[in-house]
Parts: structure tokens; sequence; C-alpha cells
């Protein structure tokens, strides 16, 4: 436990004095804003036109407005995850750092584990920046809090996946620019598998939409729980934590 509480502190001192995690912060906020401007201003329109029309489809804060907001949240995490761990194990390789950590009595898992939840830590504070549009909702909404929850919790879980697989792209390589760009493109490629579900065979379209981070995210901003979302968030952290240790166990036996 001492040897994870010190990688932790570590990673998350390295991450605030590095303007990366500064940059992608910024980022994240004003690109969720503009998109938390956007969505309000069509709410409000849309509201409008129900109240002149009242024949029209009635509207749902959760679903016409909140859910857009998680969705495009995910998005954007999609793009900046990479960003925050790539530097995580690829820079270590590079500076040779890495030797002298294993040299250290400290468990792989210890490294791994500290160095996840010191990422994960970072885009759970993100997450937590946006609460502030739900701040300046409230006093003109009644807002549905258990949907809410639920979208966030399952925000935090996609972002946790979204991490554990990047920081193993990142034990793959020693340039922190292949490990971002290879953790991007697996994880779009990931999240937008299921799309081709009704495209191919039934079988096949269900084996995709169970590989798909996207499909297994869906029910989340709907503010609905599937215990089969949340084994699948589990078992690929787990999966991608585990793959992690292995690499660098290899790398310690190469040492």
């Amino acid at each position: 436990m001492r040897a994870f509480l010190a990688i932790y502190k570590r990673e998350l001192k390295a991450y605030f004095h590095s303007p990366v995690a500064y940059v992608v912060l910024v980022c994240f906020l004003a690109i969720s804003g503009y998109f938390f401007y956007a969505g309000v201003s069509f709410y409000s329109l849309a509201s409008l036109q129900v109240m002149q029309n009242p024949m029209m489809m009635e509207l749902n804060l959760q679903t016409h407005l909140i859910a857009q907001m998680v969705s495009s949240g995910a998005v954007i995490l999609l793009f900046g995850t990479p960003l925050l761990t790539m530097r995580l194990l690829a820079e270590e390789k590079k500076s040779g750092t890495i030797e002298l950590l294993l040299s250290y009595p400290l468990s792989d898992a210890s490294v791994v584990l500290g160095k996840f939840f010191a990422a994960w830590s970072v885009t759970a504070i993100l997450v937590i920046a946006t609460w502030v549009q739900l701040a300046l909702l409230a006093p003109m909404a009644d807002l549905p809090w258990r949907p809410i929850m639920v979208s966030y919790g399952g925000l935090l879980l996609l972002s946790g996946a979204m991490v554990a697989f990047s920081l193993w792209t990142s034990s793959l390589t020693e340039s922190q620019l292949v490990a971002a760009f290879l953790g991007f493109l697996a994880l779009l490629l990931l999240w937008a598998v299921g799309w081709a579900a009704p495209l191919v065979q039934p079988s096949l379209g269900e084996l995709l939409k169970g590989l798909s981070l996207g499909s297994h995210f869906e029910n989340f901003p709907k503010g609905l729980v599937d215990t089969t979302d949340l084994a699948y968030f589990v078992l690929f952290i787990g999966l991608f934590l585990f793959l992690s240790i292995r690499t660098l166990e290899a790398k310690r036996w190469k040492a």
C-alpha cells in the first residue's frame, strides 16, 4: 500500500507540474462549455415551440439536454485521455528511469496501479469540473438528480476504461506521440465498432456490440444501469491493467 501511495502521489504531482494537464483541462472545459451553450440554446428554443404548439413532442430535460452533455463529454475524453496518459510509462522507458524504478522494492502492480489511479483522478477532476454547468442549470430547472448521477457515474467508468487502455499503449513504446496516437486510434475503433452491427450477420453484430465501448456506455446518459455494462467496464479496466503489469514484468526480465 505504501508503494502504491508513493507512486500515486508522485504521478499526481507530476501532472500538476506539467502543462499538458492544464491544456487538456482548458480544452475540455472550453469544448464541453460550447456544447452546453449549444444544447441549452436548442432546448430553450424547442421549449418555446412546444409551448406554442402543445401537440409537439414533449421535451425531457434528461433525454434532450443532460444526456447530450454527458455524451459529448465522453467523445471529448476519447481525444483527451491518450494525451494525459501518453507519458506514464513511455517517458520512463525513453529516459531510462524505468530501470531505476524497477530496481526499487516495488511490485509491478503497485507501479501500474499508482499510475492508473493518478491519471484516473485527473480525468475525474475534468468530469467533476463540468458540474458547474449543472450549477448554472439548477436555478432554472428541476434537475433529475438520480439519472444525472447515473450518467456521470457512467462517464467516470468510461474514463477509467480509457485510462487503463491508454496506460497499456504507453507501456508498449518509448515514444509518447506513438502511445497517444495508438491509444486514440484504438479507442476510436473500440468506441465505434458497434455501429457496424446492423450491417453484418446478427451473431457478428452482437459480438461487435459486445466489444464496443460506445454500445456499453449508451445506457448511462439515459439514466439506466445495466449490470452487463458495469461488468464490461470492470473487466475492461482489469484486463488492460493486467496487460500493463505483464508488459512491465517482461521489461523487468529483459533488464
